[in-house]
């Protein structure tokens, strides 16, 4: 089964975002904030797959996405943002720096299967 990460400072939508993730068959870790995940990756794990806020206090998930893409380890980790932001410039800016998929919240089941496949077919063509 497939492990895929949630960075969301909204405890309520992590939790509806997981309860989606089990429905479409993928094992879900809940990070609270950027940092907390970073920490994990340090130490070296990594997941299939990465749902990231946008807007979160301390680091961004802009500045996650950018931080992952540096790092060797992790430049091919596929990258969904998730956000209430409805901004194309930051959509673009998302797009542009390596997110994979881009879906507003509250997102659909449908939005959130569609932008899975998108994100793991950009990075893990088979």
């Amino acid at each position: 089964m497939r492990e895929i990460w949630i960075v969301d400072d909204n405890q309520e939508m992590c939790r509806a975002i997981e309860l989606m993730l089990k429905v479409l068959d993928f094992r879900a870790t809940i990070f609270n904030s950027a940092p907390a995940a970073v920490e994990i990756i340090a130490s070296g794990k990594l997941p299939d797959l990465i749902i990231l806020d946008v807007n979160m206090p301390e680091v961004s998930g802009l500045d996650m996405v950018e931080f992952l893409r540096r790092k060797s380890e992790s430049k091919n980790l596929p990258i969904v943002m998730l956000s209430y932001e409805t901004d194309d410039g930051i959509v673009d800016k998302a797009l542009r720096i390596g997110a994979d998929a881009y879906i507003r919240k509250p997102a659909t089941l449908e939005e959130l299967e569609k932008a899975i496949a998108t994100a793991f077919y950009k990075r893990l063509p088979l």
